[in-house]
Parts: C-alpha cells; structure tokens; sequence
C-alpha cells in the first residue's frame, strides 16, 4: 500500500496540453458568440391594412425605415479608359485580358509591359473619381484587389496590372 501511495506522488499532476487548453477556450468564445447574437430579430412588426368587404382600395406603400440616399447613376463601361499591362512571364496575357475587358463593354486604350516595378497580384488601379468603375472593372475580370492609382499611372482612366493568369 505504500508503494502505490509512493508512486502516486511521483507522477505528480498531468496538466493538459497548449492545444486542449486553446481549444476549450474557442469553444467558451463561439458559445459567448452564440448567446450574445441570438434573438437579434427586430421588435417591429408588418402591420397590414384590411379592407371592409366591398370596400376598394390601393395599396399604401410601405414606409421606409431609412431615409433615402441621392440614387448614384450606374458606371457606363463604354466611357471609362481602362489599359492594361503584363508585369508576369506570360506571353500575350495583356492582349488576353484586355479582350475580356473589352467583351465586357469597357473602352480598352491599350495593352503593354509593366516597368514600373514589381505588383504583389493582379490588380486594378483607379483613380478616386473612379473609384466604383475600378472595383466594377475587377469585378468583371475575377481580380480580388483593386487599389487607388500611383504614379507613374494616369489619372484618368484604370490601369490593369496582370502578375499572373486570371
């Protein structure tokens, strides 16, 4: 019996690993999350108009909630320059892209090399007056990043720059 209590006070106290203790903690912070963002409907209710039988009537108009934002007219794709450069290995990617951009309906001014300096990925260069035009251009070609333009690059029309294939 003395050797078994011995043994027992030799191993001592086991403490859970790094990865237990981060997991439980990931745990308790989705279940804080859960709670704390459930029920989040809003209180307010539809409520509808019922008519008298007999009685016509229109539709009343929902009211709205917000107050209305000036209506900002849709780019035109035909009337913004867009060129496009190839800063990779790849021959013919300009050329490539620029008859997408082109099939889209944008005004492609241009296709060459890039010397301007190494571009981390493909991207879409606009400057701030076309701003929703650049982010709707790289919508259209599938590029995740579109950033405000930098000189040496015009200011007035977007600047494609290609590190690899679309």
């Amino acid at each position: 019996m003395l050797r078994l209590l011995r043994l027992r006070d030799e191993r001592g106290v086991v403490l859970p690993s790094p990865v237990v203790m981060l997991s439980i903690l990931a745990v308790a912070m989705a279940a804080f999350a859960f709670v704390a963002t459930r029920g989040g409907e809003s209180p307010e209710r539809e409520v509808a108009t019922v008519s008298q039988p007999g009685a016509t009537s229109t539709p009343a108009a929902k009211p709205s909630k917000e107050p209305k934002k000036p209506k900002v007219p849709p780019v035109k794709r035909g009337k913004v320059y867009v060129e496009v450069y190839n800063n990779s290995g790849i021959t013919g990617l300009a050329g490539r892209v620029a008859g997408t951009a082109g099939s889209a309906g944008w005004q492609v001014v241009g296709t060459d090399n890039w010397y301007g300096g190494n571009i981390p990925a493909n991207t879409v260069y606009y400057p701030r007056r076309l701003e929703r035009a650049g982010k709707l251009l790289a919508l259209d070609l599938g590029i995740d990043r579109a950033v405000p333009a930098v000189d040496p690059m015009r200011l007035d029309r977007l600047t494609v720059i290609l590190t690899g294939e679309l």
